[in-house]
């Protein structure tokens, strides 16, 4: 895409959110750094004052998101890129998974990014174009033990994702998910958080898992900053796919289960099909 474009980016305090921004400042765009605490940010709008912005946003805040997407579109006078990254992660069996955490994190994952996509819509469909990309998870196309509420928040996320992308394809507005593997980042660290009530029934399994999750704090084999790259390569895109995956660790997860939910449709075909009224 020619000309500088204008993003808005969730959750840019650390991690993947800092890295995008970083990346589309450094290629010449216009960015609302967002953070709920904008003085994390406030080093990237002093490195590129004519071009960023830091605004308050916590994405669980509806006041907030109309606040951040109404100063971005009077500050750039339109928004051409959103990028939904804020969120984070919840680990718990699900029968010990306690209700008010996971809805704390849906808040985020899931309600927080449909309203930052409610809030641009109709500036992108007055002006015919615009960019939704959605940062997802390699757990929004698989869910396994101790990640199920987090797979939950991104298996719907992916779900309204492709939704839109068929809803507002006419519209000149396109709509990607990135499916995410293991990157470098506070996820599975000081971002992470965790439900445990003891049953030691999922001592060898659930709560296995949930150290297993922690354990690659520091170690994920992700590059932020390449993840950022594959971000501004897809807002380049003219026709971008609505769901790309991001990493040889993920390619190779989704691949696998790919191939095994094939196999198991295929192994109950006669029975899922036998279901129509008889001629």
């Amino acid at each position: 895409m020619s000309g500088m474009r204008s993003w808005i980016i969730t959750g840019c305090s650390t991690g993947i959110g800092r890295a995008i921004a970083t990346h589309a400042l450094s290629i010449g765009d216009r960015v609302a750094v967002t953070a709920r605490k904008p003085a994390d940010v406030e080093d990237l709008v002093a490195a590129y004052p004519d071009r960023a912005i830091a605004l308050p946003l916590d994405v669980a805040d509806p006041v907030q998101v109309q606040a951040a997407v109404a100063e971005t579109e009077k500050r750039f006078g339109a928004i051409d890129v959103l990028v939904n990254n804020a969120g984070y992660g919840y680990v718990a069996s699900i029968e010990e998974g306690d209700e008010a955490a996971v809805k704390a994190m849906y808040e985020v994952n899931l309600f927080g990014a449909i309203r930052m996509m409610q809030a641009v819509l109709p500036g992108m469909r007055a002006r015919r174009a615009g960019q939704i990309i959605q940062i997802s998870s390699l757990a929004g196309r698989i869910s396994n033990p101790a990640t199920g509420y987090y797979s939950g928040s991104k298996f719907a996320l992916e779900a309204i994702s492709e939704a839109l992308s068929r809803e507002v394809e006419g519209l000149g507005i396109r709509v990607c998910s990135i499916a995410a593997g293991m990157f470098r980042t506070d996820f599975s660290g000081r971002s992470l958080k965790t439900g445990e009530s003891g049953v030691a029934d999922y001592d060898d399994g659930v709560h296995a898992r949930m150290q297993l999750v922690k354990s690659v704090d520091g170690r994920q084999p992700g590059d932020p900053a390449k993840l950022a790259a594959l971000v501004a390569a897809v807002a380049d895109m003219p026709s971008p796919p609505r769901q790309l995956i991001a990493g040889p660790d993920a390619y190779a997860a989704v691949c696998a289960r790919m191939d095994e939910v094939r196999a198991a449709m295929e192994s109950h075909r006669e029975l899922s099909c036998g279901t129509n009224f008889d001629a």
